[in-house]
C-alpha cells in the first residue's frame, strides 16, 4: 500500500512528507540545517560571545532558506551581504591557515561546524536537482547564500581552533597533486 497522509493530525509530521517532489527533501534538509545550528550554538565556547551572537542572528536566516522555494523567497540580498561580510572578516583573521587543504579536526563544536559546512553543500545540490529535474525556478540568493554559508562554517572551524591554540594539519591530496611534465 502506498504511504499517504493520515487524517489524524498527530500522525502527520509534515504536510508535504509524502510528495514525490524534491521540494520536500530540500525543506526537510534545510529544517535539519536550522536544528544543526541550534545544536552548534549550545556547544559554542563561552569565551566567543560575539561569535555566539553572530550564529544566533544567522539561525533564522537558515529557516528562511527552508520555505523560500515552495513559498515566497524570505532570504534577502541584505542577508547574503551580511553573511559575506562576516565570512570575509573571519577569513581575513585566519588567512595564514588558508594556504591549502587541511584535515578537518578539532574539539566540539568544530566537527559540528564541519558537518554544517557539508550540509550547506547538500542544500546547493538539492537546488541544482530541483532545477534540473523538476524545472523549479531557484531564487539566485539561495544558492549564493549556501555557498557562502559553507565557506563561513569552515572558516569558523579555523577561528575556533586558533582561539584554542590548536594547529591545523595540512593535507596533500594524491588526487589533485600538481604533476610535473614528463622529461623528454
Amino acid at each position: 500500500m502506498k504511504p499517504k497522509l493520515s487524517k489524524n493530525i498527530d500522525e502527520v509530521c509534515y504536510p508535504f512528507i509524502y510528495e514525490s517532489s524534491l521540494k520536500c527533501d530540500y525543506e526537510i534538509h534545510t529544517d535539519a540545517m536550522c536544528r544543526q545550528l541550534g545544536g552548534i550554538l549550545s556547544l559554542m565556547p563561552e569565551n566567543l560571545p560575539e561569535l555566539i551572537a553572530e550564529l544566533a542572528k544567522l539561525q533564522p536566516m537558515i529557516y528562511h532558506l527552508n520555505g523560500s522555494i515552495r513559498g515566497k523567497c524570505a532570504l534577502r540580498e541584505e542577508d547574503l551581504i551580511w553573511l559575506r561580510e562576516r565570512y570575509g572578516a573571519h577569513r581575513d583573521s585566519v588567512a595564514d591557515c588558508l594556504s591549502g587543504f587541511i584535515l578537518p579536526r578539532g574539539h566540539s563544536p568544530v566537527p559540528e561546524l564541519n558537518a554544517a559546512s557539508s550540509s550547506a553543500k547538500v542544500a546547493i545540490r538539492l537546488m541544482v536537482r530541483l532545477y534540473e529535474t523538476e524545472g523549479v525556478d531557484i531564487p539566485d540568493v539561495l544558492h549564493r547564500f549556501c555557498n557562502v554559508l559553507c565557506n563561513y562554517y569552515f572558516t569558523l572551524t579555523l577561528v575556533i581552533n586558533r582561539s584554542r591554540g590548536e594547529k591545523e594539519i595540512p593535507f596533500e591530496s594524491g588526487s589533485y597533486r600538481v604533476r610535473s611534465s614528463p622529461k623528454k
